[in-house]
């Protein structure tokens, strides 16, 4: 090759490099268009009858028409030209080259955003009570229905209903229909389109400051707030109420708090738990422990006197002594049925302890049956 003509090369082949570099660059600064389903925004450029037309520089210009300008008639009516909107985007690119948007979909799309913000930063909303059934209260947020659990009221405003009962519970459910409560959002499914709200703890650091004035240990005076199956609920102070589970109310067995306590009642109870802004309290931690008079005097292999108090599906529980019971199993009889004939209720016999774990306040018993039973 002649030097000329590899002169000539040379140049070619250093122009068709810079030409390279040039368009390298600027395909480095070149944005990628949006995907379907991002969220883009812009100003409003055009209004007409049936569509509204927005500026996405440097991607083109977008389109909200059809079933989209229908679905959003109520936000586009709100819009003016200049307006900055966000909108999603549900085609990249029409036969027109418009990039087809929906306002609607972009507003859902920022309040479930919006929800989750609210779930993480626990914000404290302030909601009207739309309407409650038997589980709990239907409440609404920026349009989208919620769901707030009767299990997730506070101590103020929990159903506390004899027995349980479905019906009483949406009785005083239904008194709650119309007022703004304070709630905080626990769970958000936007395929479901649902929203779940909880009413307790939604001040928490208020509540921790609370609850700090209290150690375990403490005995302390309440007022009976609340009677449940399961318990007992104790106001502690104004806006906090501790529960006393039905098995720490006495050392003797309650089958219903109701025969022992009322509403209104002054009651006396330790703090045995404080976990997570609860407080958990006993009232017998407070009464002296009937178990601690046998920690000497009883052994296995014992014999004692007592009375059957209550069949369960283990056996028959069998009392020594107010507050110290055993368990009498199905298994010494061979069945649950051969164990009512034998053993009845409220009457005394004789029975052998297997088992004394008093610290445990664990007994068994074998009924001794060459001994007669006594009225």
């Amino acid at each position: 090759m002649k030097k000329d003509e590899k002169e000539v090369l040379d140049s070619v082949v250093e122009h068709a490099k810079a030409e390279l570099s040039s368009v390298g660059k600027m395909l480095e600064k070149t944005e990628l268009p949006p995907m379907v389903d991002a969220l883009v925004e812009g100003p409003v450029i055009m209004i007409m009858k049936s569509s509204v037309y927005i500026d996405l520089a440097p991607y083109g210009t977008g389109i909200i028409y059809g079933r989209e300008f229908i679905n959003a008639k109520d936000i586009i009516k709100k819009v003016n030209i200049g307006d900055v909107v966000k909108a999603k985007v549900v085609s990249a690119g029409n036969d027109e080259g418009y990039i087809e948007l929906s306002l609607k979909e972009a507003k859902q799309a920022l309040i479930w955003s919006e929800a989750d913000k609210a779930i993480k930063s626990k914000t404290l909303l302030e909601i009207t009570v739309k309407e409650a059934n038997k589980g709990g209260l239907i409440l609404e947020w920026q349009g989208i229905a919620g769901f707030l659990p009767a299990s997730q009221l506070s101590s103020e405003h929990y159903p506390r209903v004899e027995d349980s009962d479905k019906d009483k519970i949406l009785k005083e459910l239904k008194k709650l229909v119309g007022k703004r409560i304070n709630v905080i959002m626990i769970s958000a499914l936007p395929k479901e389109g649902k929203l779940i709200f909880s009413e307790k703890d939604n001040n928490p650091e208020e509540r921790q400051a609370v609850v700090g004035k209290y150690t375990v240990g403490d005995a302390i005076d309440c007022t009976v707030a609340g009677i449940v199956d399961f318990g007992v609920f104790l106001k502690v102070e104004e806006g906090l109420e501790g529960l006393v589970h039905i098995s720490e109310l006495d050392w003797g067995l309650v089958e219903d708090p109701r025969a022992l306590f009322k509403i209104g009642d002054k009651v006396k109870a330790k703090i045995i738990e404080i976990k997570e802004g609860k407080i958990s309290l006993s009232i017998k931690a407070l009464k002296e422990n009937p178990w601690k008079e046998f920690e000497t005097t009883l052994k296995k292999g014992d014999i004692v006197s007592g009375v059957v108090i209550k069949f369960n599906k283990h056996g028959a529980l069998v009392s020594i002594k107010q507050g110290v019971a055993g368990l009498v199993h199905n298994s010494g009889f061979g069945s649950e049925e051969k164990l009512k004939k034998t053993l009845e209720m409220g009457k005394t016999y004789n029975f052998q302890v297997t088992l004394f774990e008093p610290k445990d306040q664990r007994m068994t018993l074998v009924f001794l049956d060459d001994k007669k039973a006594t009225a």
